[in-house]
């Protein structure tokens, strides 16, 4: 979500910034673009980063031997490393 939301917020950013030429006597709306474009990519780039996160993974497997009856055991985990 925070992807799309980046890219929609530097599209109108840009829209704003290049593609209008309306001047409004109380806002200037190169400024805003501007503003909106710097945003969008710092979301972007957030969205990035928490995507990378998410992927990172840790498998443990451990193997044992019981002593009562003899039978090898083995136990696996998967943990998501979120932090």
């Amino acid at each position: 979500m925070s992807l799309g939301f980046g890219i929609f917020l530097f599209a109108v950013g840009a829209i704003l910034a290049f593609a209008l030429d309306v001047t409004v006597s109380w806002i200037d709306l190169k400024t805003v673009g501007y503003i909106l474009m710097g945003a969008g990519f710092v979301i972007v780039i957030i969205g990035i980063a928490l995507i990378a996160r998410k992927r990172s993974s840790t498998a443990t497997t451990r193997s044992a031997v019981d002593p009562v009856s003899g039978e090898q055991i083995t136990r696996s985990e998967r943990r998501d490393d979120i932090v």
